[in-house]
């Protein structure tokens, strides 16, 4: 056990470190911010960080030898990082994990080889394979980059009219999937956490409601019928358990119409889907991440109050001065300096009392 009083390395500064450190601060514990970003979010929470390179082996030493146990906020951290630091301190979630979850192509194989269901895919290079993919797969689908794609960056969309030449000549990686279009009557998602001793705790499924690519809405907990999201906890749980993972999972999924539960993405880290938990849950998905990684008992992620949670995106930062004035708001607001479009600046969260 990796009691109070230790340091925390975390790997990456944004929004999820940030909420990360506060609530390791509320158990002890003391975290350290290691990104390139002088003034990112997270390292505005904590008085410990290093702002450096994720490839500089020096930087990194040091970073190790200043903490006890290492996680990451993000999975676009490279894997030879993570696994530099494995040689020197615990890392948790794994290398393993990491490298898996950044790679859409490894991905999707992994969870194929362990029973789970996705959307169709194949690997694409060049023109003549995303035509040989599209044929073989059907005229819709969203052609991917295999790596760092996120809230819809390195994404296309292909129709039957698309021009499959202008498609690719604009998509501008070698490196792609093109995953069929899945016609889908809710995206839901679950975290689970796992700690090292195999136990594990799992949030209700939630409903996610996406703008232009970007988690906008999350309804908790989602509408679907309880055998859909007994399904969805299970495949949750069975990833963690084949990922043998140590610290939090995410898994988002497609529910068909005709009640398929298909899984679109796994994030081996805090999720955007969770941040409900942080007013509605027992134990919130940071603090439970926390608990994980340092050993101690996983806490309960009942809710005592069913929620919505709705991002603030870009100017959207504004409305904190309406939902400021309503008592069954909690406001979260991430420290960032210049609200653009498309970035996530911070998120309210409306509680719904469970009579």
């Amino acid at each position: 056990m990796i009691e109070p009083g230790a340091t925390i390395g975390i790997l990456g500064g944004g929004q999820l470190g940030r909420m990360t450190v506060l609530a390791a601060s509320a158990l002890g514990y003391r975290c350290h911010v290691y990104c390139p970003i002088k003034d990112s979010p997270a390292k505005q929470a904590t008085s410990l960080s290093t702002t450096a390179s994720y490839g500089n082996k020096a930087a990194l030493a040091r970073f190790a030898n200043a903490v006890d146990v290492v996680t990451f906020e993000f999975e676009n951290v490279p894997g030879d990082t993570a696994e530099f630091l494995a040689e020197h301190k615990p890392v948790r979630p794994g290398p393993n994990a990491l490298r898996i979850a950044q790679d859409r192509i490894k991905e999707k194989d992994f969870l194929r080889s362990i029973g789970i269901a996705t959307a169709p895919y194949r690997a694409v290079s060049n023109e003549a394979e995303l035509r040989a993919a599209v044929a073989a797969m059907g005229p819709r689908g969203i052609l991917k980059t295999v790596r760092m794609g996120y809230d819809g960056k390195g994404q296309t969309g292909i129709r039957a009219e698309t021009n499959l030449a202008e498609a690719w000549k604009g998509f501008g990686s070698t490196d792609g999937i093109l995953e069929g279009f899945v016609e889908f009557a809710c995206e839901i998602s679950v975290i689970v956490a796992r700690g090292e001793n195999g136990k594990w705790a799992s949030y209700a499924p939630v409903e996610n409601q996406h703008v232009n690519h970007i988690l906008d809405t999350t309804i908790a907990p989602a509408r679907v019928a309880p055998a859909i999201a007994m399904r969805a906890e299970a495949i949750a749980t069975h990833i963690a358990e084949k990922l043998d993972l140590v610290g939090l999972l995410a898994v988002e999924m497609f529910v068909t119409h005709d009640g398929q539960v298909l899984v679109n993405e796994i994030a081996p880290r805090p999720h955007n889907s969770g941040h409900w938990t942080i007013d509605a849950c027992y134990t919130n998905q940071f603090e439970q991440l926390v608990r994980a990684i340092c050993g101690l008992p996983l806490g309960s992620p009942e809710r005592h109050s069913d929620a919505v949670m709705k991002n603030l995106i870009g100017a959207d930062i504004e409305k904190w001065r309406e939902a400021i004035n309503d008592p069954l708001q909690k406001i979260h607001l991430y420290g960032k300096d210049k609200a653009e479009p498309g970035r996530k600046m911070g998120h309210v969260t409306r509680l719904i009392s469970r009579r």
